[in-house]
């Protein structure tokens, strides 16, 4: 099944998106965060109300979708590499 990113509705900070991608790859590393540079884009929350007007609802958490997604790029790679 193809991978397709509509989002939830809900919005996550960077820390805490960096915090799951951490959980998803089972990465027991340090996070460090440089405090000093600009924060970016304050929100990049996905607006879903269309979706859901049809009756659509999230499936995939954000940990696991980021576990499917690591896993199927993983998969691809795997599969280029052993050509």
């Amino acid at each position: 099944m193809p991978l397709i990113n509509i989002g939830t509705g809900t919005d996550v900070t960077i820390r805490e998106l960096a915090e799951q991608v951490c959980a998803a790859l089972d990465f027991k590393g340090e996070l460090v965060f440089d405090t000093t540079k600009p924060d970016g884009t304050p929100q990049k929350l996905l607006d879903v109300t269309r979706m859901a007007t049809l009756g659509w609802k999230p499936r995939t958490n954000l940990l696991e979708g980021i576990k499917q997604t690591y896993e199927a790029a993983r998969s691809q790679l795997e599969a280029l590499t052993t050509r």
